[in-house]
């Protein structure tokens, strides 16, 4: 879809909705392309458990979670 800033402004819903139907819409000014706006991806479905960072510390036996958490959320200088 092409639209020009007039459009932007007075026909936003009809872009919306090319926008809902996964196309992309070209911006023109005076009749030079200025941008393009592409939808959003759509949401992976990945599992929580199935991301790659979901128990790395697994093995790790150092610290509790609890132990690891305030470690991480300590401030950035030690008084």
């Amino acid at each position: 879809m092409r639209a020009s800033i007039v459009d932007l402004r007075y026909k936003t819903n009809d872009i919306l909705k090319a926008l809902d139907r996964n196309e992309s819409v070209t911006v023109l000014y005076h009749g030079k392309v200025k941008g393009i706006i592409k939808p959003a991806k759509n949401k992976s479905g990945l599992r929580i458990k199935e991301h790659p960072f979901f128990g790395m510390h697994r093995d790790s036996e150092d610290e509790t979670v609890l132990e690891e958490l305030d470690n991480l959320r300590k401030s950035r200088y030690d008084l």
